[in-house]
């Protein structure tokens, strides 16, 4: 068994465990491997072990990816401007970072004039760090009400980033404040709005990310190992 292979069973396993620690059902929470500057090659590796879902953050780096593995389901999972997002649509299955109404209306339009629907999630910057990306709780909730103004795009949940710490415990409050922001919205019920999905969690933190809620956990050097 390749290091690849066996870095995707012990991370899914401790997955399975964190969920059924927190009595979840295992299989509410995905895998997302992260595959920022990691060569097809090494990507296939991981695909051969079972792993189908992948997530890039930048789109001229995941086209050569994407057509090199194209049964996988990718997910876009970095900062998009909208002049790229003529490269997304029809290309990933998924956006994890709409935070802004100019994008979403963007992605809408190329979705309606091709025909199909796009899944996205709003991305979150809940700490206010300004050196991430994303929307705060109130800048969330304007998007969510004009979700009807985009009937190209679906808004299916939350993403966040939340500021690094050597502690995972020190990211719980975070999450937890994703969660409960998900839930605000849904108690509201805004037509259009559906909050399926919380992508939030690292290699180093998912496992507190899995006991908040978490369905989507996006692991990198875990599985890869460190970035050069």
């Amino acid at each position: 068994m390749s290091e690849i292979a066996k870095n995707v069973r012990e991370i899914r396993e401790k997955i399975r465990e964190a969920a059924l620690g927190a009595g979840r059902d295992p299989d509410s929470v995905r895998l997302l491997a992260v595959t920022k500057t990691v060569s097809p090659e090494t990507i296939k590796e991981a695909f051969e072990a079972g792993q189908t879902l992948f997530g890039e953050n930048y789109v001229q780096e995941a086209l050569p990816k994407i057509d090199a593995i194209p049964r996988a389901e990718w997910h876009m999972i970095g900062h998009l401007q909208s002049n790229k997002a003529k490269y997304v649509v029809g290309t990933f299955s998924m956006v994890h970072t709409v935070d802004r109404p100019s994008l979403a209306a963007e992605l809408s339009r190329l979705c309606i004039a091709r025909g199909i629907k796009l899944p996205v999630l709003l991305q979150a910057n809940l700490s206010g760090e300004a050196s991430k990306g994303g929307a705060d709780a109130e800048g969330i909730i304007a998007i969510a009400k004009r979700a009807l103004e985009w009937p190209g795009i679906e808004i299916q949940g939350l993403m966040a980033i939340p500021p690094y710490e050597e502690d995972p415990e020190m990211s719980r409050p975070h999450f937890r404040a994703l969660r409960l922001l998900a839930n605000r919205i849904d108690s509201v019920g805004f037509s259009g709005v559906k909050m399926y999905h919380l992508s939030m969690g690292m290699s180093h933190d998912f496992k507190a990310a899995i006991e908040e809620g978490a369905t989507m956990v996006r692991v990198g050097s875990a599985l890869f190992g460190q970035r050069l």
